[in-house]
């Protein structure tokens, strides 16, 4: 469909354009002897009418592209069209004229419009002309605006593929270390083992509905978290403690999947496993303005090796990659260590289900 006609915006811009086209060609038509309501009846209607006649230059300025090795052909089309839009134009004005000649009080309104037909013509040729230049800008202008819509679908797509090829990613190393938490029991505790499948089954039955959706609610990431830290408690024990504070103003701010249970999962790896005597994981999850701020601490042996602050590790890593995709500058993901504890700090905008960001 044409681009003027399917927005009533640019149709109405366009038709006021003409307004001062049909004013000058008014006075062109106009007769010393006659009022103007007689000049009125001619020149309107044929401003009107050539006005959606130069509507047809879109189709020309289509098939005829001012770029390439074709472009002199291209203006042999544009002026042959102009032409004959523009003598279809006065044939047509002279038709009008003859029918209105009867109607008039100084009768020779076709015979002064025959004489001013070729300062008409001109005027057709450069009005089609004007409105093929008109169009070119309209096309390149939509042409850009679908280059970015294009790019920018593109840049969503590649942002997908990244954040489902990061999230696949926490799958197979989450199961892992299961597997080798299992193995471990095996020997020593072999009811615990079974447990243990047991409760990892139901983890990753719960992980699977949730895993594949795009967003999930901070109170369902912190059930999942919760089921996790079932699994591990069968392996540590007494050895392993939690302490929560969750405001509730921040269940319904929309995280990415498995967001949280990575660092969890790194906090009891990390910090948990090499103390002897184990230690208590602190979670602190707030919200602050617009913003939702989860913060995780958790013991470190501060004879040992401290851990890094630089985020390597496929947990860690894995989350600060997929909170850049998602809200690029926005999302904050700070690492310390102080004495004996290590802190991980992630900071980002709360979005809820119908809100963009």
């Amino acid at each position: 469909m044409h681009p003027l006609l399917e927005n009533r915006q640019r149709l109405a811009f366009y038709l006021i354009a003409w307004l001062p086209i049909a004013a000058i060609l008014s006075v062109i038509l106009k007769r010393d002897a006659s009022p103007w309501l007689e000049t009125l009846l001619l020149a309107p209607p044929m401003s009107g009418l050539y006005a959606f006649m130069c509507l047809s230059a879109w189709y020309v300025c289509l098939i005829a592209p001012l770029r390439g090795p074709s472009i002199a052909r291209s203006l042999g089309t544009l002026g042959a069209a102009s032409g004959l839009s523009s003598a279809i134009w006065i044939l047509l004005g002279e038709l009008w004229a003859i029918a209105l000649d009867p109607w008039m009080t100084t009768p020779g309104l076709s015979d002064h419009y025959s004489t001013q037909a070729a300062t008409a013509f001109a005027i057709g040729m450069l009005l089609y002309l004007l409105a093929a230049a008109a169009h070119y800008i309209l096309i390149a202008v939509d042409q850009h605006r679908e280059a970015e819509k294009a790019t920018l679908e593109m840049q969503v797509l590649a942002r997908e593929a990244e954040l489902k090829a990061l999230r696949a990613q926490i799958d197979p190393h989450f199961l892992f270390n299961s597997l080798n938490s299992i193995s471990a029991l095996t020997v020593s505790d072999p009811q615990g083992a079974r447990r243990m499948c047991l409760l990892l089954a139901d983890f990753l039955r719960s992980s699977l509905v949730l895993g594949a959706k795009k967003e999930i609610p901070v109170s369902d990431e912190l059930h999942l978290v919760e089921r996790f830290l079932d699994i591990e408690k069968v392996r540590y024990g007494k050895r392993l403690s939690v302490v929560r504070n969750v405001d509730p103003n921040c269940n319904g701010c929309l995280v990415p999947p498995l967001l949280i249970q990575p660092l969890v999962e790194n906090a009891i790896r990390h910090g948990i496993a090499p103390l002897v005597e184990g230690g208590t994981i602190r979670m602190d999850v707030q919200r602050e303005g617009t913003a939702l701020e989860i913060i995780l601490e958790n013991p470190v042996d501060s004879t040992g090796e401290p851990m890094p602050k630089d985020g390597a590790g496929v947990g860690l890593e894995n989350v600060r990659s997929r909170l850049a995709k998602l809200f690029a500058n926005e999302a904050v993901v700070g690492v310390s260590q102080e004495n004996s504890r290590f802190q991980v700090r992630l900071r980002f905008p709360c979005v809820q289900f119908g809100e963009t960001r």
